[in-house]
């Protein structure tokens, strides 16, 4: 009789968490995207009222991924050591003060080193979500609620545009630049729903006043045998895994992906100014058409692929349609130069809807946690290089066409290694030795093994 108890008090606990945390951990999710990229709408007016070149946007829009790849570990150590509800909030509270300072920018230098230090506010926050999973969720939970989760990142994509086009439409207000403005309002609202999270966010489960005691143990229970069957993996040192060949493959085919992903992202409201006669909030507009495009045809491949045992051709297939698109992104109007680029991030899109499953499950169980986390803090450092190579071509050769002639390239070599990327685990992982403890990964660094399907991110 408890059997059958136990497994429905269990899923009366995962409702009841989906109902009360999912919501506001996906509107932090969306105030989060849309703070790391507002600056991709702001490149002309920086330049005109701050000094701020191509080159030095691109490494300054760069320089944020620099700090977060620096502090994401530490970051999830310190949410382990005073919980989710203090470290997420806290997280959010300083990057929103952060967007704030950047309303007062006043030459380069500042603009770099606020933007490292968004990246440092920033870090953890989405590992620390999937982390916080790991202790609220067991693993057959832990999907739909990372699917949930990730979806907030897709639509911030969207709305980011709309939104920080119509702010920019204060320009004069009060005096201010209406780049001031956004960067403003943008960053408090960031600090409200932080400290409205803080309200909310329930740390551990023996905290939570909306579960009964039946649901607290079936609950904890789960999560503890899920805990358990992960403190066995062994802890293997990041190089170790560097040298893995399908870690090393994972990373390069993800880097090139994060490549056309961040550029996209930083450079798109440029691009769409080029067509002239437009608001600010027209841009805006207009610079949500390629992430509406994509977002639909990542969910439409999403149903169309699950459960398909091998879907490195799909991959490959995705990833020449995102070269095709930069590479036609230089040639015509702008157009043509806007459906280009919409061609290259539904193709971009539907590369990460795809690339996901296939590395969770390419990769030995035994180093799965461990290697995807080395995939995903290196790969995302294309963040850094595509935005500065960006800025630096267009300051040198008047033209960001260098740049997408690199994307193309980095898109059809990355075809290539997915060529040779295993389908299905190996039963063999890197020879297990001790490794010191700052060059260690999984749960020994407080990243357990996660596993978050298809993150529409890059």
């Amino acid at each position: 009789m408890s059997e059958v108890v136990v497994p429905d008090a269990e899923r009366r606990a995962v409702g009841k968490f989906l109902r009360r945390m999912l919501p506001i951990l996906v509107l932090m999710l969306l105030v989060n995207q849309m703070d790391r990229t507002n600056v991709g709408f702001v490149q002309d007016e920086l330049r005109a009222d701050v000094g701020v070149s191509a080159t030095a946007y691109g490494l300054g829009a760069g320089l944020f991924f620099i700090g977060y790849a620096l502090f994401e570990v530490p970051s999830n150590m310190l949410l382990e050591r005073f919980g989710a509800r203090v470290w997420l909030t806290r997280i959010m509270i300083t990057w929103g003060a952060v967007i704030v300072a950047m309303c007062f920018i006043h030459n380069v230098w500042m603009f770099y080193a606020l933007r490292f230090l968004l990246g440092v506010a920033e870090a953890g926050f989405f590992p620390g979500v999937l982390l916080y999973f790991t202790q609220w969720l067991p693993d057959s939970s832990r999907g739909r609620a990372s699917a949930i989760f990730l979806g907030g990142s897709a639509t911030a994509y969207i709305v980011t545009g709309p939104i920080t086009g119509a702010l920019l439409e204060l320009h004069g207000v009060g005096g201010f630049a209406g780049w001031r403005w956004m960067f403003a309002l943008e960053g408090l609202l960031s600090i409200v729903v932080g400290f409205v999270a803080g309200f909310f966010l329930v740390s551990r489960i023996e905290d939570a006043k909306w579960l009964t005691r039946e649901e607290k143990d079936a609950l904890g229970a789960a999560v503890a045998r899920d805990e358990e069957a992960r403190s066995r993996a062994p802890k293997v040192s990041r190089l170790r895994l560097l040298l893995h060949k399908q870690v090393a493959l994972l990373t390069a085919v993800f880097f090139a992906m994060a490549l056309t992903g961040y550029a996209i992202t930083f450079w798109l409201p440029s691009l769409v100014e080029e067509i002239g006669g437009l608001s600010s909030f027209e841009v805006g507009l207009l610079s949500a058409i390629p992430w509406i495009c994509a977002v639909i045809a990542m969910y439409t491949v999403s149903h169309f692929t699950d459960g398909t045992p091998d879907r490195r051709p799909y991959l490959a297939v995705a990833l020449v349609l995102s070269a095709i698109g930069t590479f036609l992104a230089t040639l015509g109007s702008p157009w043509f130069g806007l459906a280009a680029i919409t061609l290259a991030a539904v193709g971009g899109k539907c590369a990460a809807t795809l690339y996901w499953p296939m590395a969770q499950s390419g990769l030995d169980l035994k180093i799965a946690a461990p290697g995807l986390a080395v995939v995903n803090s290196i790969g995302n450092l294309g963040g850094f290089v595509s935005p500065t190579l960006f800025g630096y071509l267009k300051d040198t050769t008047g033209s960001t066409n260098g740049g997408l002639y690199t994307l193309s390239a980095a898109s059809l070599l990355a075809v290539l290694g997915v060529v040779f990327i295993r389908v299905g685990g190996s039963t063999r992982a890197p020879a297990e030795t001790p490794a010191p403890a700052d060059e260690k990964v999984g749960t020994g660094t407080g990243n357990p093994a996660v596993t978050p399907p298809r993150p529409p991110a890059a």
